[in-house]
C-alpha cells in the first residue's frame, strides 16, 4: 500500500512545466509586450521565472539570485543559466519548447540573456511588474492541482509535527522537525517561525532553544514547483485562559470579515480597509493592524503583493490568497483559494480540531 508521504514524494518529484498552462503563461506575456509595444522581455525574478516556467527550481542558495534569465520574445522562450548549471537545468528543470544558453559562471548572465533579443535591447521585467503580477493572478488547473498537494501537505506535517510536541520541546526542535518533513515531501521551508510561551509577544517569531511551555505557534511558509503555501497552527497543553480564548475567538471573526471582503472585483485596498475596521469591530483596537502584515494574494510570492493602502489590484477568481490577522498572543493563517463557489481552504487536515465559523471550518488551538 502506498502511504500518504510516499504518495507526497512521487507528487513532490514529477517534473514541471504543464503544457497547456504555459501556453497560457506565454499568451499572457505576449499580450504585456502588444500593449507595451514591443518584441521581448527579460525575466530575472524567482517568482516571475517560476510562475512563467511552471515551477522549475531556479535557485540553488534560498537566499541567493536566480541562476537563470530568460527572454520571452516573439519567436519563443530562451533560457539562459550558467554552464556549472546547465547539466541539471536541461535534464531536470527546462520544460519543453524552452532553448537553452549558457554563460560562464563568472559571466554576466542578465546580459547575456539579453543579447538575445534582436535590438538588444529587451523590456526588462521591473518596468511591467504590476502587469505580470496581474498575469499570475489567476491560477490555470495544473498549478492548482499543485498548490492544492503542497497545501495538504504542510498542513499535515504540522499536525504530526505538533501533535508530537511537548511543553519540554524546544522551539528549534519543534521547526528543526517541520523543516525535515517539509523538505521530506521535496518542498523547500522558506520561512519557519515558533513561540513559546515565554515569547508569546513577538509575532515574527525566529526560534530559540527555550522550550516551548503551555503553548506554542509555529508557522510554515513551504514552496515546491515555484508555489508557497503558507500556514500558521497553535497547541496548548491546558484548556486556556478565559482571555485567550476570547481573543482567539475574535481573531478568527476578524478573519471572517477579511474572507467576506474577498470577492471578484473588489480591490486590495478595499480589502485593507476591511482589515483596519474589523480589528476595531472584533475588540482589538483600531491600531492593531499597525503591529503586523496583513497577508494578501499568494501564489509564487509569500505575498503576492502584501495588502496595503495603495495596493489597487483587482481580486479575480481563482486567485490565491493568505490573511493574516493578528492580536496579543494570538494569529491565523492559512491559504485559501477564491473559487466560483467562495473561498476554499487549501492548508487543511482533517485531523486537525476545528470549529465553525461564519459556515467555514476553522482551526482552533490542537491539544494533545
Amino acid at each position: 500500500m502506498t502511504t500518504p508521504t510516499q504518495s507526497a514524494t512521487a507528487r513532490a518529484t514529477t517534473a514541471p512545466g504543464n503544457v497547456a498552462d504555459r501556453a497560457v503563461k506565454r499568451r499572457r506575456v505576449l499580450d504585456i509586450l502588444d500593449t507595451a509595444g514591443r518584441d521581448s522581455l527579460l525575466l530575472t525574478s524567482n517568482t516571475a521565472l517560476t510562475w512563467y516556467l511552471d515551477g522549475s527550481r531556479v535557485h540553488i542558495s534560498l537566499a541567493g539570485d536566480p541562476i537563470a534569465a530568460l527572454l520571452v520574445d516573439r519567436s519563443g522562450d530562451h533560457l539562459v543559466t550558467f554552464n556549472n548549471e546547465a547539466g541539471r537545468m536541461a535534464a531536470e528543470e527546462l520544460p519543453t519548447g524552452v532553448s537553452l544558453d549558457t554563460v560562464p559562471w563568472h559571466g554576466q548572465l542578465h546580459a547575456a540573456a539579453a543579447a538575445l533579443a534582436v535590438d538588444g535591447d529587451p523590456l526588462v521585467e521591473a518596468t511591467v511588474t504590476t502587469e505580470l503580477r496581474a498575469a499570475r493572478q489567476q491560477l490555470l488547473p495544473a498549478e492548482t492541482a499543485r498548490y492544492h498537494e503542497l497545501s495538504v501537505d504542510a498542513a499535515q506535517a504540522m499536525t504530526d509535527v505538533l501533535a508530537a510536541a511537548t511543553p519540554q520541546t524546544t522551539e528549534f526542535q519543534l521547526v528543526s522537525q517541520l523543516a525535515a518533513r517539509i523538505v521530506s515531501v521535496g518542498a523547500e521551508p522558506l520561512v519557519l517561525l515558533c513561540n513559546g510561551s515565554s515569547r508569546s509577544d513577538f509575532r515574527h517569531p525566529l526560534a530559540t532553544h527555550a522550550p516551548i511551555g503551555r503553548r506554542a505557534m509555529a508557522v510554515v511558509c513551504a514552496r515546491r514547483n515555484g508555489l508557497v503555501a503558507n500556514v500558521t497552527r497553535w497547541v496548548a497543553f491546558d484548556a486556556g485562559t478565559p482571555q485567550e480564548l476570547d481573543a482567539e475567538a475574535r481573531i478568527a471573526a476578524v478573519e471572517a470579515d477579511i474572507f467576506r471582503a474577498t470577492v471578484p472585483g473588489a480591490r486590495l485596498n478595499q480589502v485593507f480597509t476591511e482589515i483596519q475596521q474589523a480589528y476595531a469591530r472584533h475588540g482589538f483596537g483600531a491600531d492593531q493592524w499597525t503591529l503586523h502584515h496583513q497577508g494578501g494574494p499568494a501564489g509564487y510570492a509569500g505575498r503576492d503583493p502584501r495588502v496595503t493602502a495603495e495596493a489597487a489590484d483587482s481580486i479575480v477568481l481563482n486567485q490565491p490568497f493568505t490573511w493574516n490577522p493578528s492580536g496579543p498572543g494570538v494569529k491565523i493563517e492559512d491559504t485559501v483559494l477564491l473559487t466560483d463557489s467562495g473561498l476554499r481552504v487549501l492548508t487543511a487536515d482533517e485531523r486537525w480540531p476545528t470549529t465553525d465559523v461564519d459556515g467555514r471550518r476553522r482551526p482552533l488551538t490542537l491539544r494533545p
